[in-house]
């Protein structure tokens, strides 16, 4: 494996695992500083931590601090992304914007594959994918994730793309840029909060071994880009999309109504959608990335052991 890039500053724990060839899962951090309320999105960052650890695999939480792009971050680090007022959501256009005015940023699923690849890491998880926005055939808001996915190799393991967009036009972009789409033990495509999306799963696979091998065989191809890996939300953890779907439509019509825009649209709507459910999004959200998580590590585990 190619030395991390070095502009990157990576932690003793993993720079040690890369080195050795260990498994590391990269994890990114727009989720702590911008998709949940403080105390719980830190103790949401060191819990899928451990999780990635008891399932024999090392975190790498990606951020950018005071201009430096960090793979991995302590204890104190999550905090200041937690709390510190003046954090910028990064996407990929934004890191050498960032990186030159030397202040704070959470990585976005973009940023954060670009990051990971650079370090040489293969496996990343997040809760759910950027993906084509409702309207999109007039405001042109087609997330960075997509063409990330597209030229990275990475694979992104999540929940699938997230219900506030327009899936079935996400999954046409992605198919456009030869991104494999698979779904972990479902034959449907899942929407982040619930398991049915009412879109039929591209491609299925029931083992991490699968996954691994899909893996290898991509980028022994020399065939660019990353995987799309969904794992559909445990069913005794989801919204039924029919519950879901009225919440997220009056949510939608509020940011409308308000004039928000760009890369402001999805905070407001994740966060006005737990309030609008009581907090049962929020609950679901956070399952969603400990089930990640497991699986992110096992498949780390089984790429790294062919």
């Amino acid at each position: 494996m190619n030395a991390p890039h070095p502009s990157l500053q990576l932690t003793t724990e993993v720079a040690e695992a890369l080195a050795s060839g260990k498994p590391v899962v990269a994890l990114e951090s727009t989720i702590i500083s911008h998709g949940m309320p403080y105390p719980r999105n830190v103790e949401m960052a060191l819990e899928v931590e451990q999780i990635i650890r008891d399932g024999r695999a090392v975190p790498a939480t990606i951020a950018v601090l005071d201009g430096i792009p960090r793979i991995g971050l302590t204890r104190d680090e999550l905090e200041t992304l937690a709390t510190h007022p003046e954090v910028a959501k990064v996407s990929l256009r934004d890191l050498p914007y960032v990186m030159a005015r030397k202040v704070h940023g959470a990585t976005t699923v973009a940023s954060t594959m670009r990051l990971a690849a650079l370090a040489g890491i293969r496996v990343f998880v997040t809760g759910g994918l950027g993906g084509v926005h409702r309207g999109a055939a007039t405001s042109f808001d087609i997330s960075a994730d997509l063409t990330e996915l597209g030229q990275t190799d990475v694979a992104v393991v999540s929940a699938g793309v997230k219900s506030i967009l327009d899936i079935g036009l996400t999954l046409e972009s992605l198919e456009t840029l030869g991104v494999p789409v698979v779904v972990v033990g479902s034959d449907e495509f899942p929407s982040f909060y619930s398991r049915e999306s009412g879109h039929a799963a591209p491609m299925r696979v029931d083992s991490v071994q699968d996954l691994a091998a899909m893996m290898r065989a991509k980028w022994s191809l020399g065939l660019a880009g990353g995987i799309a890996v969904t794992n559909p939300v445990p069913a005794e953890d989801e919204i039924p999309a029919a519950q879901i779907s009225g919440l997220i439509d009056q949510a939608l019509a509020e940011c409308a109504e308000r004039g928000i825009h760009g890369k402001d649209i999805t905070p407001f709507l994740l966060g006005r959608i737990v309030e609008l459910s009581g907090g049962r999004s929020l609950e679901t959200n956070i399952a969603l990335v400990r089930h990640n998580a497991r699986l992110g590590a096992a498949l780390a585990i089984a790429y790294a052991t062919p």
